[in-house]
């Protein structure tokens, strides 16, 4: 049942950059300016499928700071535990659409999120927020990031607040050893675990989706989705696992699809929804995320999804 008392349905703590995305014909020089961020495009998502979301980091003193907190407050994200870092800047990431894939290119080091401390954590906020959302880019940003998460998990958990995970896996930004150990430690703090397919693959060292819930739930984890891309997505809780299918669309651009599902996830939730239902319009909601360019532009609203849903049929 929803938790009437708490203020808010999900806060989550990061790093938001302004994005730069390569649109058109592969290798051309035309960029669409937007934002990006995992666990800021993740609160946007929830936002956008009506649940009342909030985010904590540190923006640099500039001009790309001032665009995120007027994006933020566009979207309905509560922007009361941003901190303004007049000594560093806001990060700024580019995409670019290769045959391979995307590629991802960015100038975040020294940046005012990666400066956050574990006394930056808003204690009272998280007391009144039924989730909290962390990722694996959060914490591998900095060292000092490392430790804000851990301590914003705890003042979480302390509060009674339920705790998501995506460790979200960016080994440019820390070796695998030290990912290794710092997201396996994570896991037994998290109530949901969310994770594609190749991140958790190089941490667990299986390849077989099931053999990787297994080890999931052996390392801690209470709820494991396992998000399998255009194969769709396993949800266990140690019992049972149940496959849940994507949506087919016209994909043109990927980038925030996988910030999307997470979101819609937790805004379904948040409103009282199970973990399967959750992840079924989170499946429909990250199809929908990839009809665009960019990583917020093309997060759906909640009429969207149950548009594509009721389109697909039982």
């Amino acid at each position: 049942m929803r938790d009437m008392s708490k203020l808010f349905d999900i806060v989550a703590i990061g790093e938001a950059m302004v994005e730069f995305n390569q649109t058109g014909e592969r290798g051309g020089r035309n960029y669409l300016q937007g934002y990006g961020g995992d666990t800021s495009n993740a609160v946007i998502a929830a936002s956008r499928q009506g649940a009342k979301c909030a985010y904590v980091t540190r923006l640099g003193s500039d001009d790309f700071g001032r665009m995120l907190l007027e994006l933020w407050r566009g979207e309905g994200v509560d922007t009361g535990a941003i901190g303004i870092d007049p000594a560093a800047p806001t990060g700024v990431y580019f995409v670019r659409q290769l045959d391979t894939g995307r590629s991802f290119s960015y100038l975040r080091a020294g940046s005012a999120a990666s400066r956050m401390q574990p006394g930056d954590v808003p204690e009272s906020l998280l007391k009144n927020t039924r989730i909290l959302h962390v990722s694996g880019i959060s914490q591998a940003i900095s060292p000092s990031a490392t430790e804000t998460v851990r301590q914003a998990m705890l003042a979480a958990r302390a509060a009674g607040a339920t705790v998501a995970y995506d460790p979200n896996l960016r080994l440019k930004r820390w070796p695998i050893e030290r990912a290794r150990e710092v997201i396996v430690a994570t896991i037994q703090m998290s109530d949901h675990f969310l994770t594609s397919l190749d991140d958790v693959q190089l941490v667990s060292g299986f390849t077989e989706p099931r053999d990787i819930v297994g080890w999931c739930h052996r390392m801690g984890a209470k709820t494991v989705v396992l998000k399998l891309g255009r194969l769709g997505s396993l949800v266990s809780d140690g019992h049972d696992c149940i496959a849940v299918a994507a949506h087919r669309v016209e994909a043109i651009d990927a980038t925030g699809a996988g910030d999307c599902f997470d979101g819609s996830y937790l805004a379904c939730l948040a409103q009282g929804a199970d973990p399967v239902s959750a992840a079924r319009w989170a499946s429909a909601a990250a199809a929908l995320a990839t009809t665009g360019y960019g990583a917020v532009d093309p997060l759906p609203q909640k009429a969207q999804v149950q548009q594509l849903l009721s389109a697909a049929g039982p």
